[in-house]
């Protein structure tokens, strides 16, 4: 059975809710949209990332599970040259081993920010 997955404590409704499956939890790509003001956390990447990953983290929680748990973490960017200091953020937030990830420019993410986050997490 398939479950939606939501949260006050990450963005809301801009993608599609997070689901989960199973023992695992499929988070939608996360944009840096601060939950309690609804609006960009920055305009800074480092920032922007950071955000993203704090909403990852509070729908994992969400679901009954956390960070730590993480198996794959796709990062999509609007300059790859950004890689290095997003990777930076990234680390901070897992330990090791680090879960898989995949990293891509992209020309353009939803209302002009710079990164996107999304997951897969492993629940129980």
């Amino acid at each position: 059975m398939i479950t939606a997955i939501s949260t006050a404590d990450a963005q809301g409704a801009v993608d599609p809710y997070s689901t989960k499956l199973g023992n695992l939890l499929l988070v939608t790509g996360q944009l840096p949209i601060d939950p309690a003001t609804g609006e960009f956390s920055s305009a800074d990447v480092v920032e922007q990332a950071r955000q993203c990953l704090e909403n990852l983290a509070a729908i994992a929680e969400a679901a009954g599970t956390d960070l730590s748990k993480t198996v794959k973490i796709t990062m999509l960017l609007t300059d790859l040259g950004d890689l290095v200091e997003v990777s930076r953020v990234y680390t901070s937030f897992f330990a090791a081993p680090l879960p898989a990830s995949a990293c891509y420019e992209v020309k353009a993410l939803p209302k002009g920010v710079n990164v996107k986050i999304d997951a897969v997490i492993a629940v129980g």
